[in-house]
């Protein structure tokens, strides 16, 4: 891969980091320090990429421009009470620094996930009976035999939800009467399991599973545990951890685990990235034979795969995101040909692309004219909505700047009713933006808007959940578009990726927005300057 300059910061960063530079100091009695100043700006840098700290034996990570990298930094840590156990803010373990809230409590998780894994019961024998799984996935089986942990990691279209539904099975097989769920982090997530395991089991999200009381807090706890034999958690790239402390938590030493995710994907919003964290290579040694990787795809074929397999092949060798995965894939994305179910345009930067804009004008046509054969309160008309809803999935980075999700939904929804839902028009994706439990919703639930008479909205993916507009106020945000992280756990048959600089320098974010397209990706770059 290329080496490009490392992106700007984020416009909160500078305002943010000469606060904590200012304020920290003062509290233990100190003058402000600026090689501490600029290392909490590289940490909290590091957060926003999911990394809870940094490494002092790399090269200086963003966040750092002094020439005094790692050593100045390093002295002055060493002499500070900020750097003191065990009220200083900030860790020093071995030669990586970080913040010691988030250390400490990855550490609590991975002890706690290395303790489940440890717990061992070999089998006398078993065999899969239809020979339909390959050798790794027939390994992940036997290990959720065995083991009270299995970690499964794999990419898109490499058999991981295969898997999960012959592990359930042979789970039951040999215990009858087993109490068995699943879950993922949000509702769109939570609907393609059920759907891919047919229903059988209970499925929910986490917060629903831990009855969520909001504010990270939860009534499933160690006084008021899980009543399940086996969890599987999907999605768990999106899973923070002050989430999976919680879960670890709730769920009794008897039970077994299984998460389930993609580790390349982008960090979950909240810090701390658990599934990241399980695959480094320290803890995977602990781990042992509790982690499984599928490698093997067997969908998802085409530019899509492959152009996804060289950016997770770069995430995996290169953790700190530094390189450009646009130019190393300019190349490749050259030469692919008209009928690559990959298109790749460099437009001029600015103002919105006419292809995005003008196939999301006939969607949502398409969308207002099958809203209006639904009946509110039925299943008529339901199913085929939400299934237009879905053949379309336009992702950016952002949700302000030229290129973000809310200059999408002005130029489509108009200045004024952008933020008014009542004036959308009939057909308008929407999404659920809190944890609504007692009206079947969570945070990150898709539906769309029916305005007849009334206006109704719709959601849901096995059953249609009617919900009065007025049920939702303050609840809801348009979803013509959406930010690549709130896209996560969803697909669509055809997504339209805007990609602005900086941010086509995270070949994370490339690859999970890619990874959503069940059958055509369009990916639109700014022209490279001449």
């Amino acid at each position: 891969m290329t080496p490009i300059q490392r992106r700007d910061p984020p416009p909160w960063l500078l305002p943010l980091s000469a606060a904590l530079g200012e304020a920290l100091p003062r509290l233990y009695g100190q003058p402000p320090n600026p090689w501490l100043t600029e290392l909490m700006e590289a940490l909290l840098l590091a957060l926003e990429r999911g990394e809870l700290d940094l490494d002092l034996r790399g090269p200086a990570p963003p966040g750092i421009t002094s020439e005094g990298w790692p050593d100045a930094h390093l002295r002055e840590l060493e002499s500070s009470p900020l750097g003191h156990a065990p009220r200083g803010p900030l860790a020093l373990e071995g030669r990586r620094v970080g913040w010691r809230r988030w250390r400490e409590l990855r550490q609590r998780v991975i002890r706690a996930l290395v303790a489940r894994a440890s717990r061992h019961t070999p089998l006398d024998v078993w065999e899969e009976e239809d020979g339909s799984l390959d050798g790794q996935q027939r390994l992940a089986v036997r290990t959720a035999l065995e083991r009270d942990l299995l970690v499964l990691a794999g990419g898109p279209g490499t058999g991981k939800t295969s898997t999960v539904a012959r592990l359930l099975e042979a789970v039951v097989q040999r215990r009858a009467g087993a109490r068995v769920h699943l879950a993922a982090p949000t509702g769109k997530a939570a609907a393609r399991l059920r759907a891919a395991t047919l229903g059988r089991w209970p499925c929910t999200t986490l917060h629903q599973l831990l009855e969520s009381r909001g504010e990270g807090e939860f009534r499933r706890d160690r006084e008021r545990p899980l009543a399940l034999d086996l969890l599987v958690v999907d999605e768990v790239s999106m899973v923070d951890l002050a989430l999976m402390e919680a879960l670890l938590a709730a769920l009794p030493d008897g039970a077994r685990l299984v998460l389930v995710g993609d580790p390349a994907q982008l960090a979950p919003v909240a810090p701390g990235a658990p599934l990241r964290e399980l695959l480094r290579a320290d803890t995977r040694r602990l781990l042992g034979d509790a982690v499984v990787t599928l490698r093997t795809t067997y969908r998802n074929a085409g530019a899509i795969a492959r152009v996804a397999s060289t950016l997770r092949s770069h995430i995996e060798a290169e953790e700190d995101g530094s390189l450009g995965p646009i130019e190393a894939l300019r190349p490749t994305l050259g030469r692919l040909g008209s009928n690559a179910n990959l298109r790749w345009r460099e437009v001029q930067a600015g103002p919105l692309p006419s292809p995005v804009l003008e196939r999301l004008q006939s969607h949502r046509g398409r969308l207002e004219e099958a809203a209006r054969a639904c009946a509110p309160g039925t299943e008529q008309g339901w199913a085929d909505l939400v299934a237009l809803r879905d053949q379309l999935l336009v992702l950016t980075p952002r949700n302000r700047g030229p290129w973000g999700v809310e200059a999408i939904h002005r130029e489509l929804l108009g200045q004024a009713s952008a933020k008014a839902p009542a004036l959308w028009p009939s057909g308008t994706p929407v999404l659920c933006t809190r944890n609504l439990h007692a009206l079947g919703l969570s945070n990150g639930d898709l539906g769309v808007l029916v305005a007849g008479g009334e206006p109704w909205l719709v959601f849901g993916q096995e059953r249609p959940i009617w919900l009065h507009l007025s049920q939702l106020i303050g609840a809801l945000e348009p979803a013509l578009a959406l930010t690549v992280h709130k896209a996560q756990g969803s697909e669509a048959e055809t997504v339209m990726v805007l990609l602005p600089e900086p941010d086509a320098a995270d070949p994370r974010l490339l690859y999970t927005a890619l990874t959503r397209a069940r059958g055509e990706a369009w990916l639109l770059t700014p022209e490279k300057p001449r």
